[in-house]
């Protein structure tokens, strides 16, 4: 997916902008990896993505993605982890939505970078581990 160019070095960008599209970015990723064996309706689809989506997934894809990732990589996930976000989940653990957040920060980062194979080889490692563990 090729992104505007932002104007600025990516590690002065707030990490809440980071993580903002990195969560756009994120669910664009399981929609469409939702679509791809489903011939259920939207709400089917919307179910199945929400529950890949959730703060709580997300921290346990994190978990397996960290000693994959590079130094820069480390850094700004750790960048997003350690946010103080000016609202919290109602619904989500706060440690989950830290670590939630830190890797939409990632992710917004990758997509901000272009750096399309990198974003790709992550969410295929995500969405083909979490596939394995629904069909185990």
């Amino acid at each position: 997916m090729i992104l505007p160019a932002v104007g600025r070095d990516l590690r002065e960008v707030p990490v809440s902008v980071l993580a903002y599209i990195g969560d756009a970015v994120y669910e664009l990723y399981v929609r469409m990896h939702s679509c791809r064996d489903c011939l259920g309706k939207s709400g089917q689809l919307h179910r199945r993505s929400v529950s890949k989506v959730k703060a709580q997934a997300q921290a346990q894809a994190v978990q397996k993605l960290l000693p994959l990732l590079g130094e820069d990589e480390l850094s700004i996930y750790r960048r997003g982890r350690n946010s103080q976000p000016s609202s919290r989940s109602r619904h989500a653990d706060p440690a989950d939505y830290q670590m939630a957040t830190g890797l939409e920060a990632l992710i917004g980062y990758l997509a901000l970078r272009n750096d399309d194979q990198r974003l790709d080889d992550l969410m295929t490692r995500i969405l083909e581990d979490d596939d394995h563990e629904q069909k185990a």
